[in-house]
């Protein structure tokens, strides 16, 4: 069976609106309407879809605990590709976020056939990436993590190959390692919760990888001891295989309930207030307690060849430390909006929306929004050609990489993989 989208593929093509009516996924614009700041990732429609994301703008209103995760897979060096995660992971923690990144060397290991060593070097770059950035928080591999795999052992009795294949696209030739590593990733999504305490949980990703949300997603409910519905004046809490005393505990934490077979009805209290309660008495009783985790999901910055930006096709990629007339040449090189003819381009203006080097500077290397007007104007009024707005965009990528990697280069000593 083929899967809707395979998060491990390098050519993904979306009709993003169909994408987000089938899966459900909603638009992100309401649900950052009352942050007290917008980042630019938000403003400009690169973050442009979400699930749960109410919960995580609710605790940065109210300066509530909440964490913040993404994972990146060590199969080759990082690139500019990668950095829109890291940014809003970075964002979130600046906001109260407790922020994690997994080294997602298991994944790399079983899918891409590295070696260890080699999945250990590439994760020391993005660590070194997401400091520069400004990242403070928890960092880890998760082969080296025994916690996360006894959390992926437990969250593995909640799934089954089934499953795996309505949504992956497994089948008999698929190595158990590959399956292994896709609950590893359902464990990392849920660790900051077994780590420090159960609250909100965001996990920023590209489109692609939303299968690994909506699976972590299912198997966060199925780890709970019970569900909490508001009913037509009452509050009904009930078990799902909770052990006898966890029940009776919800019972008589609430003056005037009355219990059941199986389940507590509660009249007079408000839901959240429920909620709350009863994940501590999950707690108590050896369960989890787990907040479903909340996701974004951002656009694909393009690869400068069309498509998608992968360290599987070297020429897409702008990676950090390569030379300065390497960067250069790509940038030349690089897919635009423009015309066929020079005097086409005069009469009807570029296309930006289809030009890898606009979406460059629109994801990385223009802060300034009125000069990024500036450059869109220019382009689809025909008043600059593509080889020149070529030479000012590869500019400021040699200016902006110089300066990334010293600040990089300054981080090594804090890496630890």
């Amino acid at each position: 069976m083929e899967p809707e989208i395979n998060p491990w593929s390098s050519n993904q093509s979306l009709d993003v609106e169909k994408f987000f009516s089938e899966f459900g996924i909603e638009p992100i614009s309401q649900a950052i309407a009352d942050l007290p700041e917008l980042p630019y990732f938000f403003l400009r429609g690169i973050v442009l879809g979400h699930r749960d994301y109410g919960q995580i703008a609710s605790a940065i209103r109210n300066r509530t605990p909440f964490h913040i995760l993404t994972g990146f897979m060590p199969s080759g060096h990082p690139h500019l590709g990668h950095l829109m995660v890291m940014k809003e992971v970075v964002w979130h923690v600046q906001q109260g976020g407790n922020g994690y990144i997994t080294i997602a060397d298991r994944e790399a290991h079983a899918v891409r056939g590295l070696s260890w060593e080699k999945c250990r070097e590439y994760g020391k770059e993005y660590l070194a990436c997401l400091y520069a950035l400004g990242f403070e928080g928890t960092t880890y591999a998760q082969s080296r993590n025994d916690r996360l795999k006894d959390l992926a052992f437990e969250a593995a009795t909640k799934v089954n190959f089934s499953e795996l294949t309505a949504i992956y696209g497994f089948g008999p030739d698929t190595d158990l390692a590959h399956a292994e590593s896709v609950i590893t990733q359902v464990a990392d999504i849920l660790y900051p919760q077994i780590d420090r305490a159960p609250a909100p949980t965001l996990v920023p990703v590209g489109i692609d990888q939303d299968p690994h949300i909506r699976l972590t997603r299912g198997i966060a409910h199925k780890l709970r001891m019970f569900t909490v519905e508001e009913r037509d004046g009452y509050i009904s809490v009930r078990s799902k295989n909770a052990p006898d005393a966890a029940l009776a505990a919800v019972h008589k934490a609430f003056r005037g309930s009355k219990k059941y077979e199986g389940h507590v009805d509660i009249k007079g209290a408000q839901c959240n207030d429920v909620k709350g309660k009863v994940r501590e008495i999950e707690l108590a009783h050896g369960g989890f307690g787990f907040f479903t985790p909340s996701s974004t999901y951002h656009i694909f910055m393009p690869g400068l060849t069309g498509g998608k930006m992968s360290s599987s096709i070297p020429e897409s990629i702008i990676s950090f430390y390569e030379p300065e007339a390497a960067v250069r040449k790509k940038v030349m090189s690089g897919i635009t909006g423009g015309r066929m003819t020079l005097q086409e381009q005069k009469e009807l203006g570029g296309e930006p929306d289809k030009c890898s080097l606009y979406m460059l500077n629109l994801f990385h290397m223009v802060s300034d929004d009125n000069v990024l007007l500036k450059i869109r104007k220019r382009c689809v009024s025909g008043e600059i050609t593509c080889g020149q707005c070529k030479k000012e965009t590869a500019e400021r990528v040699v200016a902006f990489l110089k300066d990334f990697r010293e600040k990089m280069d300054a981080c090594t000593e804090r890496i630890r993989v």
